[in-house]
């Protein structure tokens, strides 16, 4: 038997899909098993462009002016990437695919070979799994989250929807509801989970040092640049970038960013050389963004480009029935984390709670825990235990939560946080939820020395 002959007898004999495109991105050839899991027959795809398949893991460059269509020519080979594809029926199809561009004798591209594996027996598995673990074991956590409500519910459902897709997210809502939590739920639980989760937070950066923490920079591209520097999205590569605070990344920054999401390709700060990078999209903002876009302080097009699946983490007044799971979570994270000998909360005090309206969302319910834990001296924490903003609303103006407790009650509780630490400033800060420096300010305020 000719090599010739016994080439062909693999290929068509081979469980995995085998197309062959050439560089206008037309299919010059398939094999036996890419006709089954197509749907369409050798004769159906042969002369017809690759776009047919609708295959979620190709990039398209060119194809103009004898231009190479297919990203691969230009990045290289593709290994073990997990896309979605569409059969001749419209029934959507996992597979995981590799690829290789294919040269002539002179090192001309002449087409890309992929193999195509189908994995949606196995993708479903993980689905079902997702599902119990979502709906049977909604009291441990789902990816970090926790809460039993219809609101929370939905939220899981939606998280675990568009975790499967590559489509950036847009997730919004108040302070202290939970946005990183749901941004990383969503990476968690899509095909990039092995990969890097890399957070950017956009407020925390002037507009020169964001750019250098999102696309890096080359040395001497400014003063200070001594080397060279990989920025967050190179970081990212393969994974997902988090956006935190996307609201508040300046007008020309949002320009230099709507490009790099349209081409996946950045340039270092103080260079011109373009990387391509295959990053997931996330933002977060608690900030109204259509309002920003009519004001003229946030870029329209920016906007829809990153809010291509929006997201709603809901506040705490509106899933109250989780506020008892979540303070009995809070409650036995810190007993664990801090050794403190609290095992629960009174009904008198979770009434409290839930009656109270949470401004701050679930991180202001940590802190009043938190709060809490530094008085109980018993096993319960009970009413009188809790800032007196929960308990007797009527004594403060503000009702913000325990960072505007009466001086005197602000008092005892940091004596008794710095007795629980033997006068260490920052971790009686972090008992309290507040910085060393603040902790040191009150320590003077109220004449406290630390022996």
């Amino acid at each position: 038997m000719e090599f010739g002959s016994c080439w062909q007898a693999v290929v068509e004999n081979v469980r995995d899909g085998l197309v062959v495109v050439d560089t206008s991105g037309k299919i010059a050839a398939v094999n036996p098993a890419m006709e089954r899991m197509t749907g369409f027959s050798a004769e159906e795809l042969v002369g017809q462009t690759c776009r047919i398949l609708n295959c979620t893991g190709c990039r398209f460059i060119g194809g103009e002016n004898g231009e190479p269509w297919c990203e691969l020519f230009k990045t290289g080979k593709a290994r073990n990437r997990e896309c979605v594809l569409t059969n001749r029926d419209g029934r959507v199809v996992h597979v995981l695919k590799s690829a290789v561009p294919m040269n002539d004798a002179e090192g001309n591209p002449i087409g890309v070979v992929e193999t195509l594996t189908d994995i949606s027996e196995t993708v479903h598995q993980k689905e079902e799994i997702l599902y119990l673990r979502k709906n049977l074991m909604m009291d441990e956590g789902f990816f970090g989250m926790i809460g039993t409500s219809e609101p929370m519910r939905q939220l899981y459902d939606l998280i675990a929807s568009v975790a499967r897709s590559q489509a950036p997210v847009l997730i919004r809502g108040k302070s202290g509801t939970g946005k990183e939590l749901a941004a990383r739920a969503i990476h968690e639980s899509s095909p990039r989970k092995d990969q890097p989760f890399i957070k950017v937070n956009c407020a925390a950066l002037n507009e020169n040092l964001l750019e250098s923490e999102l696309f890096g920079h080359v040395k001497g591209a400014y003063t200070g640049a001594g080397k060279d520097r990989v920025g967050r999205f190179e970081a990212a590569h393969g994974g997902t970038l988090f956006l935190d605070e996307i609201g508040d990344i300046p007008l020309s920054t949002q320009i230099k960013l709507l490009r790099v999401l349209e081409e996946m390709e950045i340039e270092r700060v103080g260079d011109h050389k373009p990387i391509p990078v295959d990053v997931r999209i996330v933002s977060a903002t608690n900030k109204d963004l259509d309002a920003m876009i009519l004001t003229g302080t946030f870029r329209e097009d920016f906007y829809f480009r990153i809010n291509v699946f929006p997201i709603v983490c809901p506040p705490l007044t509106s899933r109250k029935e989780d506020i008892p799971i979540l303070a009995r979570r809070l409650i036995a994270q810190a007993t664990t984390k801090n050794g403190h000998h609290v095992s629960g909360i009174t009904a008198e005090a979770m009434d409290c709670l839930v009656s109270w309206h949470w401004p701050g969302n679930v991180r202001e319910l940590r802190n009043v825990i938190e709060y809490a834990l530094v008085l109980c001296r018993g096993e319960l924490i009970g009413k009188e235990h809790l800032p007196l903003t929960l308990t007797r609303p009527e004594v403060s103006d503000i009702q913000t939560g325990p960072r505007y407790a009466p001086a005197q009650e602000e008092r005892e509780a940091l004596i008794e946080a710095l007795k629980k630490t033997g006068g260490n400033q920052s971790e009686a800060g972090r008992l309290l939820g507040v910085s060393r420096v603040t902790v040191w300010k009150r320590m003077k305020k109220f004449g406290i020395h630390a022996e």
